[in-house]
């Protein structure tokens, strides 16, 4: 159809509607037909404005030349095609249906951004049209306008992404995250679904910004999102909530044991060494998650549960993941709690010391112990090292309770052979604290302790800080003849510089350069022998810390370790007994395979319920491992009978009896536990809330009743006397 034959059509948009129809002002003389298209002609060329027209089915009669020209197309491969498959909807499939919707409902339509199909070069183009009838009211087709929004268009997409992802790192911001776990969640109830949320939290970012600046910070993170898309090998969304924080929703995944992997997988991935224009450095992070249904149902539950999660794992020792278990929310409180007794802590002489020997490699002859603080809490109990570790280190009493140690130390150190060293960390706000070179030299004066046999070991984190202050402090320190130790290298901003002009007496070798794996044909033993080639070229010593297995033990020795401190020879020793060692002469310490590091796990001596067929009965759980439990409470058990272990929280596990002797059974479970992230165990599925609650079940545990009705757990039996009884009252307490 030519353009004159689409004149009184074209009017949809308004531009034309003045010139279509003959005006009477003043005399004014009527533009003709020709002047009209003549303007038309030159209007389309400027490309303000363009052109198309179809029949009553919806093929293309005629377009604009320059609409074909600026998409790189052929203006007769254009014309004769239906308009809805010559232009695509560029706000997807929806838009693009209803073109078609519109068209077929004859009705006028406005603003639809469209890009043509097959286009050489990308355009945006914005369609206006509306019907067409003749003088009889027949439907003759569409006559519509268009314009190029190129720019604009992608200006608004660009505010529309900035709105919805972090500009950055290209993840989804805090504002996106939180619409689509809400969203997630909610059509996730209803079809009783599972979704997984991680938290992410990154350890010494902030030393990071503050000693390389913020520009090496943001490249950082960049690195830190990329990592975080590689280790993650499914379907899910990450968002970076902002500074160092990450989040990491995973959709129809509740399996605690895939997520353990992938939250260790995680966290080995950030904890590898980033090389950035203004160094080389290296990282943590810690992750905590939740699952909904069973940690919460709406966002601000879930969310909140792996907050929580992740607040355990930073106090555990950062560099680790955890589950939400419902007793987080009071252990949260009584750490704080506990932060607070430190002071008390320290007045009332609860604090005491265990030693790890170091060991030289060449004869087994201990050559120094590690302090390691302790507490013997009132109410707790006893408070290991690395539990203690992780209280003192967000505490305002960690300067307090380091100059403690060290006088402690010292004070215990008097009393050994001269010949034997005592080896202190020394926290770095301690390290760079007011008052930190005057407490050490109080210690020795008080002590008369030669200083040659007080060790301290230093993180790399030190030298974060003033280096003309830290270098004072070095200084200080090697003039009052104490001995330095770099703790953990490898592990932090590791520097050439630094151990060149500090006054080092020895190199700590980080446990991530010493996996349990290490054997005398890996990579990680070349990096320890070049370690242990500059350790000499600079008069250092060396010491391998965490040696687990003889296969590690033989490894470091033939790189040319030292010492070395670890399990394969002796966990921490107890003041007394390192006493009683001395008072044998010398102390030697062969390695063995049969020493292996002590599991760190919560106390499992408490109360539970096992379910046989349609009834539960509360039973003691004396001790838990992967494969199965002993329990203790009921009589007359015979082997091979099959129990449902409610170890709570919706945790089932199906288990056999496979020992009995008396009130006590060995149960062997049929799925084996997984690691929960603090050292305990957990169940790999949890029974849905839905299905507890379909059950008439508590949400939180089952409670004693009945369980036919449960879905997947025991099958229908007709309703029984108790198969098994009790044993005598008081026999099966916990001591």
């Amino acid at each position: 159809m030519p353009l004159k034959g689409i004149l009184s059509g074209v009017s949809a948009g308004g531009i034309f509607s003045a010139a279509s129809r003959r005006r009477s002002d003043g005399g004014a003389s009527s533009m003709s037909d020709a002047d009209k298209l003549s303007m038309l002609d030159e209007l389309e060329q400027t490309g303000l404005g363009w052109f198309w027209s179809t029949d009553a089915k919806g093929t293309l009669t005629y377009l604009s030349e320059t609409i074909a020209e600026r998409t790189g197309l052929e203006i007769g491969d254009l014309v004769g095609k239906p308009l809805a498959s010559v232009f695509v909807s560029k706000d997807g499939e929806g838009r693009s249906k209803s073109l078609s919707l519109q068209l077929g409902a004859r009705k006028a339509f406005s603003g639809f951004a469209v890009s043509a199909e097959g286009a050489k070069r990308e355009i945006v183009i914005r369609l206006s049209g509306r019907p067409a009838f003749s003088d009889d009211g027949s439907f003759e087709g569409f006559r519509g306008t268009g314009s190029d929004i190129t720019e604009e268009y992608h200006r608004e997409e660009e505010t529309a992404r900035l709105a919805r992802f972090d500009s950055l790192t290209g993840l989804s911001n805090r504002h996106r995250m939180a619409h689509t776990i809400e969203t997630t969640l909610t059509a996730f109830r209803s079809a009783k679904r599972n979704c997984a949320i991680m938290m992410l939290d990154l350890d010494r970012f902030k030393q990071v910004n503050d000693t390389l600046g913020h520009a090496a910070g943001d490249e950082l993170l960049k690195q830190v999102a990329s990592r975080l898309q590689r280790a993650v090998e499914r379907d899910c969304e990450i968002g970076r909530l902002g500074g160092d924080e990450f989040q990491v929703m995973l959709p129809d995944l509740d399996d605690r044991g895939e997520l353990g992997e992938i939250a260790n997988k995680i966290i080995a991935m950030l904890t590898q060494p980033y090389s950035l224009d203004e160094g080389r450095c290296v990282i943590g992070a810690s992750v905590g998650i939740a699952i909904a249904p069973h940690d919460g149902v709406t966002r601000e539950e879930v969310v909140r549960s792996a907050d929580l999660a992740l607040y355990a794992a930073k106090n555990g020792g950062r560099g680790q993941f955890r589950f939400y278990s419902g007793d987080l929310a009071n252990e949260a409180i009584f750490r704080r709690r506990l932060e607070g007794d430190l002071q008390e802590a320290v007045r009332e002489d609860q604090l005491f010391l265990t030693y790890q020997p170091v060991v030289a490699l060449d004869n087994q002859r201990v050559v120094a112990l590690e302090a390691q603080i302790c507490w013997n809490h009132p109410q707790r109990g006893e408070i290991d090292c690395d539990e203690f570790q992780s209280i003192v280190e967000n505490s305002s009493m960690v300067v307090e309770v380091g100059e403690w140690a060290i006088r402690q130390a010292c004070e215990e150190a008097s009393k050994w052979p001269d010949q034997l060293r005592v080896n202190v960390n020394v926290p770095t706000k301690q390290f760079t604290s007011e008052g930190f070179l005057e407490s050490v030299s109080e210690a020795l004066k008080q002590t008369k302790l030669d200083p040659a046999r007080l060790e301290l070991e230093v993180k790399e984190s030190v030298f974060l800080g003033d280096n003309n202050a830290v270098d004072k402090v070095l200084g200080a320190l090697f003039k009052l003849g104490v001995r330095l130790t770099l703790d953990e290298f490898g592990t932090g901003y590791s520097s050439l510089n630094y151990l060149r002009r500090a006054p080092f007496d020895s190199i700590k070798i980080g446990k991530n350069f010493c996996p349990t794996s290490l054997d005398t044909g890996s990579r990680e033993l070349g990096l320890i022998k070049a370690v242990v080639a500059l350790a000499r070229a600079l008069d250092m010593t060396t010491i391998a810390c965490g040696i687990e297995s003889m296969a590690q033990n033989n490894a470091v020795k033939e790189a040319g370790i030292g010492s070395v401190q670890g399990p394969v020879y002796s966990e921490a020793v107890s003041g007394e007994e390192v006493h009683q060692q001395l008072a044998t002469g010398n102390w030697a310490i062969e390695p063995s395979a049969h020493h292996t590091a002590r599991a760190k796990r919560r106390t499992v001596l408490r109360k539970i319920h096992v379910i046989h067929e349609d009834y539960s009965y509360e039973v003691t759980l004396r001790n838990l491992s992967k494969t199965g439990a002993l329990i203790q409470g009921l009589d007359d058990v015979p082997l091979a009978t099959q129990f449902v272990v409610d170890l709570g929280g919706g945790q089932l596990a199906v288990a056999t009896v496979i020992r009995a002797a008396g009130d006590t059974q060995g149960l062997e479970f049929e799925t084996p536990l997984v690691d929960d992230g603090a050292g305990g165990l957990c169940t790999r599925h949890r029974v849905s809330p839905y299905d507890l609650a379909s059950a008439g079940a508590p949400l939180a545990a089952l409670s004693p009743g009945n369980y036919n009705s449960m879905h997947g757990g025991m099958p229908k039996t007709e309703t029984t006397v108790p198969k098994f009884t009790y044993a005598p009252v008081g026999s099966y307490e916990a001591h």
